[in-house]
């Protein structure tokens, strides 16, 4: 997946996995992703959250005649994180013909949970 001139290009996330039910994107924590009091910031937590489910949206329908597309995003931020790296591991809770739901679990390199999230993608066909 070419990332050039995109979000995921500024904030370097990179793909670790990418399967029709996982996929696992990783992010740095530095100054392209803090906010002004040096923590992570939740909105780049989302950005990263929202790739992942569109990503794996994307490897579940028929990318010749449909479009993932974000339409809800939760997320709820339970620890701060101000250095190293942060991993989005996204799985499926529900893969419809129009949508698709996606569990999104923000980890850090030491596992410990950073983000929960939920995703909502429509499918939409291609004009």
């Amino acid at each position: 997946m070419d990332f050039s001139n995109t979000i995921h290009e500024a904030l370097e996330i990179s793909v670790e996995q990418f399967q029709k039910d996982e996929v696992i994107l990783t992010m740095p924590v530095g100054p392209k992703t803090r906010q002004p009091m040096g923590l992570l910031h939740g909105g780049a937590s989302v950005v990263l959250a929202e790739s992942a489910a569109s990503m794996g949206t994307l490897l579940n329908i028929n990318q010749e005649k449909e479009v993932p597309v974000g339409i809800e995003i939760n997320a709820n931020h339970l620890r701060a994180k101000k250095d190293g790296i942060v991993k989005a591991i996204a799985t499926p809770i529900h893969k419809g013909r129009t949508t698709m739901v996606w569990d999104i679990k923000i980890v850090d390199e030491n596992n410990e949970l950073i983000s929960i999230c939920r995703c909502t993608i429509a499918i939409l066909k291609k004009k």
